[in-house]
């Protein structure tokens, strides 16, 4: 092993002088390092949008509720969005959009913060999506400059977002529970 070159004598363990170390042994420390540091007991997010975590009897958890079609669920993925921001609704998205396409259309106005697509759960067709400024002038100049204007291969229609969607509330144990119920119960319904 002392001739080849993939091996070679590495700091970070202690080693014995005639043991050898792969040379990508670092590489491997530091990717660990990473994925300790992202880690975060109790807080998994799953692909649903809920937060996947038990809360604990007398514990409380930030969410924000959502209600639509007789049916209420939790959507964690609004928590990313600040209340405080001005967003538009952009309608007819092709399908070629994607999150970054959407921000670089919007990124040359100062204020702008976030933009999102949202997809089809089945299809995964590009149905609509989000655009968030911090600054009103921002928001207004690009409302009525964008607002037919072509990002990807179709014009976009823009309109004020709903400002009551995001709410964010903290939920007991008891409310958590019945989230869940309510989440196995229409597990395999599509919609």
């Amino acid at each position: 092993m002392a001739d080849n070159p993939y091996y070679q004598q590495y700091q970070g363990y202690p080693a014995a002088s005639t043991s050898q170390v792969p040379a990508n042994a670092y590489e491997y420390d530091v990717g660990i390092l990473a994925q300790q540091s992202v880690y975060v007991p109790g807080a998994m997010i799953d692909k649903r949008g809920g937060s996947g975590g038990k809360v604990a009897k007398g514990g409380k958890r930030t969410t924000v509720l959502r209600k639509g079609g007789g049916k209420v669920w939790e959507d964690q993925t609004l928590l990313e969005w600040n209340p405080s921001w001005f967003r538009l609704f952009v309608g007819d998205l092709s399908n070629d959009v994607s999150d970054d396409v959407l921000a670089n259309a919007f990124n040359k106005y100062g204020s702008f913060q976030k933009a999102r697509v949202i997809r089809d759960r089945l299809s995964q067709k590009a149905k609509y999506g989000f655009i968030a400024f911090s600054d009103p002038e921002d928001f207004l100049k690009a409302w009525r400059e964008m607002d037919g204007k072509y990002v990807g291969n179709r014009p976009i229609k823009l309109k004020k977002a709903d400002d009551t969607a995001i709410r964010p509330v903290e939920i007991g144990h008891r409310k958590a529970r019945q989230l869940e119920k309510d989440l196995k119960k229409n597990r395999h319904k599509p919609y």
